[in-house]
């Protein structure tokens, strides 16, 4: 009785590919987004997906990087279960970065998403500008020294007696 239980926890880790749930998230809303792109006509499948995860004291920041591959369906059909990859089609590399609240159903504080051909990422100033702009993301929700920002503080006076 154990075993066929084990092969199912098993084939469930296998399945999410070791990533997190937020990971999972980040990966379903940029495919998302890249499918709502009115220049994409096919569906698109990841093909491999690196990620980083960290925590700090204003949330989680969440970066990956997916390589994804065009499929033989197209974006419009019903049947999206057996679409198979077609190797010699396009295959665009996106870079996403996410920051979430430490809230029970962590809300996203800010994003970022970028996706081209392999080629294209590697340009150092679209390297550099990525970096920069995934920089800025992790830093979102962190309250730096000295810095007042509005509803931070709320004090009230009270009624002369």
């Amino acid at each position: 009785m154990r075993l066929p239980v084990l092969l199912c926890l098993a084939l469930v880790a296998l399945a999410s590919g070791g990533q997190s749930p937020l990971q999972r998230r980040v990966l379903r809303e940029l495919l998302e987004q890249f499918h709502g792109r009115s220049n994409v006509q096919f569906l698109f499948k990841e093909q491999a997906v690196e990620g980083v995860e960290r925590e700090d004291s204003s949330g989680t920041f969440v970066q990956l990087r997916v390589s994804l591959v065009q499929t033989s369906c197209s974006k419009r059909a019903q049947r999206r279960h057996n679409c198979r990859p077609l190797e010699s089609r396009r295959k665009p590399v996106c870079l996403a970065c996410y920051k979430f609240d430490r809230g029970d159903v962590p809300k996203v504080l800010d994003k970022y998403h970028n996706c081209g051909p392999s080629h294209h990422l590697a340009a150092k100033e679209i390297k550099h500008r990525d970096e920069a702009e995934c920089r800025a993301v992790e830093e979102a929700g962190k309250v730096g020294d000295g810095l007042y920002l509005p509803g931070m503080f709320a004090f009230s006076k009270g009624l002369p007696p």
